[in-house]
């Protein structure tokens, strides 16, 4: 018998908020967290703006022993393990300390490198022949899986513990991976999610394909402009989001509190064909991913309220509109309603996916939208195919009750999850 899955617990690091409030107040208030980098300047990055998560070592010792911080170097495995704490402590689950595991919990966290500042550092020790000097962590915070690791040690996890990969939709392949292991009976619940890196080790790539918008460092929030005219490319940013992915039977035996449902939910891919390629999507492997999710679902095209886009702010936000109409067969006024959480965090590339579901389970539970700042200058080959309506641009209070969250990333792979407030 499948069953029936839920989202009992959220945490979240990202650029405009640490924690489940700050971030939720961000939202409302259309906050941005992104800042002049000092570092990507002295570098002589043409972008010199990011969205990097406040995380000062104070907060650190919160979540990471004095031990485990000495020679710590790895964001990307800070990042996440704050966010799954979080989520863990807010589904109201224990940790396991006794010796044995919990066989019914496990983690599929994901992300896209680990530990590159702590790469960097092991390669100069290297080549200075201090290869004794690495110390006894430098696997672990290097390895791809450390993240998944990390959590699986730090809550005594005794399910699938293991971390997924891509890029930017690997957040949404983690909600959908852990969906379905739940869905199955394989697992009571699971920690999914999914983190990236900060610094200019991770974003320099980017920056020389000239996808980063060096035209605004001199005044950050106003960079990253999904859907706008004046859109120059994507902000790079970084974080981590975190859901307890939970069967309704077990959330209900503890009387946990139920955010919201997974409905189902679709993970494809364009093959780099028919238009698609490393950087490109193919449209039609992502218009079937969204009506594949919403025939798993069980719904109607007609029955969301609101779409969490992917929208990175350059010129494939138009395709995306577009995909999305002709994917749903709406248009105009009769489009839902759509944001881009990325005006306010930049693109947190591999974290993006579940830091971007996280927000949308708080407006869908919140009954909110989440203001589109910067795009005042509304793009017009966006408002040709739906109504400026749709795209709010201050916050906005609205009943919601299904929701989805939309991903697309290098390589042409796609994904859609779909949310229904519990009832």
């Amino acid at each position: 018998m499948e069953r029936r899955v839920v989202i009992t617990g959220l945490g979240v690091v990202a650029p405009n908020g640490v924690g489940l409030e700050d971030f939720k107040s961000a939202l409302k208030e259309g906050r941005s967290g992104i800042q002049f980098d000092q570092q990507l300047a002295d570098l002589q990055f043409s972008c010199q703006v990011s969205g990097t998560p406040p995380i000062d070592k104070e907060h650190l010792k919160k979540y990471f022993t004095d031990l485990e911080l000495r020679n710590f170097n790895s964001t990307g495995i800070m990042y996440g393990v704050i966010a799954g704490l979080d989520a863990w402590k807010d589904a109201g689950l224990e940790i396991s300390d006794g010796e044995n595991p919990d066989w019914d919990s496990g983690t599929i966290f994901g992300t896209g490198t680990s530990g590159i500042e702590k790469f960097r550092e092991s390669i100069y020790k290297i080549d200075a022949l201090q290869t004794r000097k690495l110390g006894s962590t430098a696997v672990s915070q290097t390895m791809n899986s450390g993240i998944s690791a990390y959590l699986g040690g730090k809550l005594g996890l005794g399910n699938q513990v293991t971390t997924n990969s891509s890029a930017c939709t690997t957040g949404t392949e983690s909600i959908l991976m852990a969906f379905d292991r739940i869905k199955s009976g394989k697992a009571k619940r699971i920690l999914a999610g999914s983190t990236s890196d900060s610094g200019p080790y991770i974003w320099a790539g980017f920056d020389a394909i000239k996808v980063c918008n060096f035209k605004s460092n001199d005044h950050p929030e106003k960079a990253s402009r999904p859907m706008s005219a004046s859109a120059a490319g994507f902000v790079p940013g970084s974080g981590a989001g975190a859901l307890v992915i939970e069967d309704l039977e077990s959330a209900l035996a503890r009387n946990a509190k139920i955010y919201c449902e997974i409905l189902g939910g679709n993970l494809n891919s364009g093959g780099q064909r028919g238009g698609g390629s490393m950087t490109a999507p193919n449209s039609v492997a992502v218009q079937k991913c969204v009506k594949d999710a919403i025939l798993e679902s069980g719904i109607e095209p007609k029955d969301i309220d609101y779409i969490s886009g992917h929208l990175t702010a350059t010129s494939k936000d138009a395709t995306e509109i577009k995909n999305l109409a002709e994917a749903l067969n709406r248009s105009g006024k009769n489009f839902p309603y759509i944001n881009s959480l990325k005006a306010l965090t930049g693109h947190c590339l591999s974290g993006a996916g579940s830091i971007e579901a996280v927000a949308t389970i708080l407006q869908l539970t919140e009954n909110l939208i989440a203001p589109n700042i910067n795009c005042e200058d509304l793009n017009p080959e966006i408002t040709s195919i739906i109504d400026a309506e749709c795209i709010p641009q201050k916050f906005l209070e609205k009943e919601l009750n299904i929701a989805a969250k939309v991903s697309f990333g290098f390589g042409d792979v796609n994904g859609c999850v779909i949310f229904k407030k519990y009832s």
